[in-house]
């Protein structure tokens, strides 16, 4: 009894002592940075801003083109491989995937935006910077949603989950219209250069990019030209280097996903490096097909099938442009393992067509990117991903201006500088070859498939330049080999591609986002 009557007694005195002290429960968290001590200080700005950079994309962007005609996704039954044969519904994984990763981003910006005029005696150019880059990684997002699924919600600030529930989707034409004033803005703010991080060029080349797939194509010259008149950037020396270590913050880079090998890393290689090179169920995840290889011109300027190319079926990568050996891996070109690629069917070499189902059924494989550095330790890149780089400025100039009916030497100009880089060094394109609109409409997309390939951009020009439906369309076919004295070439014969002009331009809105906001209206024929 004088045990239970102590116990009650220091109860009483410690509720006693609670009361007099009514702050005493109200403690701030000490497993997590709290808004109650954050956003004080400049460094608290820059931390905020720092965790918005991860969204943007890395590895990501291969997969884009993986579901167009210039990839096959090699791995049966994957979400990827079934928007390529068109069996998809409104829930298929990419779809909800690509809207979680988008909006997840966008929330985090907003948060940043929401909070950082909270920071007292800051810098004001220290934070408008900082919103710049915000601004501009934010606009990113929204350039991705808009092209893939049309009318998304504009959310600018953060939002609760009941208000969540209830957002209605925001018409194309106001996104794009947000995305324009957001890096206008940005721009304005941003310093000509800002290191690694998003600079005044990367504002005006995003903006280019985002008025080129709105067809505001005024504006995306413009943009573009304020980035050509920058002074800032030029083409790199090396096309392959570009994309290996060798060529890591070169001046032609405006914006990349920065990574460090053991510390910030992703698995490029092991996605798209030769099985041979991997092993297991790795390698040869999205391999090249003969729709891309064929893009590739001679290096007389000549298309394969145009009469006097000089084309040999026998050696069909021979005497080709060379951005084709730098982007992939044909037959004779050596492995980061010193063998020699040869993906003959039943041939016997390196990667056989055929011989493991994770092998290239193509017969060819991406070379951007796989870098022999990461031949012992795979998983483990840190090769930074190029998100703009100053050719695909160029190349928007040229086909912003073509849209225009403004065929002047300046677009001209910025076609030549991307055919001329030292090591590509190719035909010059002249009026005699190309003058009139659909002509120069016919070489700028034939280049910026060539020279963008692989980049992430594939997926979204042939949405805007409507050709999806038929470049998307039948059996893929890959290399071509001798076999007996005849040429021959693979075609992947248990894959038939089909796109769906009346449903395929955009995407579906998830099917769970719908069941959540019933606001949500879906696209047509979905």
């Amino acid at each position: 009894m004088l045990h239970i009557k102590y116990i009650f007694s220091n109860l009483f005195i410690l509720l006693l002592t609670l009361g007099c002290q009514p702050d005493l429960l109200e403690t701030i968290p000490n497993d997590r940075v709290s808004s109650d001590i954050f956003w004080e200080t400049e460094s608290d700005a820059e931390f905020a801003a720092n965790a918005v950079y991860p969204t943007l994309d890395g590895l990501n962007l291969v997969t884009y083109d993986g579901i167009t005609d210039l990839l096959h996704s090699n791995r049966p039954f994957s979400s990827d491989l079934e928007i390529e044969r068109g069996l998809i519904a409104a829930d298929n994984g990419r779809f909800l995937n690509e809207w979680d990763a988008a909006y997840t981003a966008i929330r985090r910006t907003n948060d940043f935006m929401d909070n950082v005029d909270r920071v007292e005696n800051a810098d004001p150019e220290v934070i408008n910077r900082l919103k710049g880059e915000v601004m501009t990684i934010r606009a990113y997002h929204y350039i991705k949603l808009a092209m893939l699924y049309g009318d998304v919600p504009l959310i600018t600030t953060g939002i609760g989950i009941e208000e969540g529930r209830t957002v209605d989707r925001t018409p194309v034409a106001e996104i794009w219209n947000f995305i324009a004033e957001e890096l206008d803005q940005a721009a304005e703010w941003l310093p000509l250069e800002n290191g690694a991080r998003v600079s005044k060029g990367a504002a005006n080349a995003l903006k280019a990019r985002a008025m080129l797939f709105a067809g505001r194509f005024d504006e995306a010259a413009e943009a573009a030209s304020r980035v050509m008149d920058s002074g800032v950037y030029s083409l790199y020396s090396s096309y392959y280097d570009m994309f290996q270590y060798e060529g890591e913050g070169n001046e032609e880079v405006i914006l990349d996903r920065q990574y460090a090998g053991g510390i910030n890393t992703h698995n490029i290689y092991t996605v798209l490096a030769p099985w041979s090179q991997i092993g297991g169920s790795n390698g040869s995840q999205y391999v090249p097909t003969s729709k891309m290889v064929d893009m590739y011109e001679m290096s007389n300027g000549k298309a394969i099938d145009e009469a006097g190319s000089g084309f040999d079926p026998f050696n069909p990568y021979e005497n080709r442009d060379p951005r084709l050996k730098y982007s992939i891996f044909v037959k004779g070109i050596e492995l980061p393992d010193g063998d020699i690629y040869d993906p003959t069917p039943g041939g016997g070499g390196s990667d056989p067509v055929g011989e493991t189902v994770y092998a290239t059924s193509t017969g060819f494989n991406v070379r951007k990117y796989v870098d022999e550095e990461d031949f012992e330790n795979p998983s483990n890149s840190g090769l930074n991903i190029i998100i703009l780089r100053y050719a695909e400025v160029l190349l928007t100039y040229a086909e912003a201006k073509i849209e225009l009916g403004e065929i002047d030497q300046s677009v001209y100009d910025a076609i030549n500088t991307v055919r001329q880089r030292p090591g590509v060094e190719m035909p010059l394109l002249t009026q005699s070859e190309a003058s009139s609109q659909s002509e120069m409409r016919e070489a700028v997309r034939k280049e910026r498939a060539v020279e963008l390939a692989f980049e992430g951009l594939r997926l979204f020009d042939i949405r805007r330049w409507q050709i999806a439906d038929e470049v998307m369309q039948g059996i893929p076919k890959g290399m071509r080999y001798v076999e007996d004295g005849q040429v021959k070439q693979v075609e992947l014969t248990g894959v038939d591609r089909n796109f769906n002009a009346e449903r395929d331009y955009l995407w579906a809105i998830p099917q769970r986002e719908r069941e959540l906001n019933p606001n949500l209206s879906q696209n047509p024929n979905w």
